[in-house]
């Protein structure tokens, strides 16, 4: 979520982190992404095997967490948004054919903040 990658970088003060960039990318990557996409941390109603899961794990492009939605002020608020993490092929379809715009939004972080 934004808070959180605001938190993240310290609201682009962190060193190496002072800049905050906007990326859009197309809807049918994103759907792509999270059709791809294997959770990751194990649980059985998960509806497959232990070790057929470490094994997805290993194998896919793409893996999801939910992590805890947080306010302004980095309190948890009692959902959750997804974050989603590519790697290999899918980095190189981001970076290659996904991408539509790049903002750099930093002068309206740092004036939220």
């Amino acid at each position: 979520s934004f808070l959180w990658m605001m938190y993240r970088c310290g609201w682009a003060e962190k060193e190496n982190q002072e800049r905050v960039l906007a990326i859009d990318i197309k809807r049918e990557a994103f759907d792509e992404i999270v059709k791809y996409s294997v959770i990751s941390s194990y649980k059985a109603n998960l509806g497959i095997t232990e070790d057929k899961w470490k094994e997805e794990v290993k194998n896919s492009l793409v893996r999801c967490q939910w992590d805890p939605e947080r306010d302004i002020y980095g309190k948890p608020i009692g959902r959750r948004s997804i974050q989603l993490g590519i790697r290999g092929e899918a980095v190189v379809k981001y970076v290659n054919e996904w991408i539509v715009k790049i903002t750099d939004i930093t002068d309206e972080v740092k004036k939220i903040k």
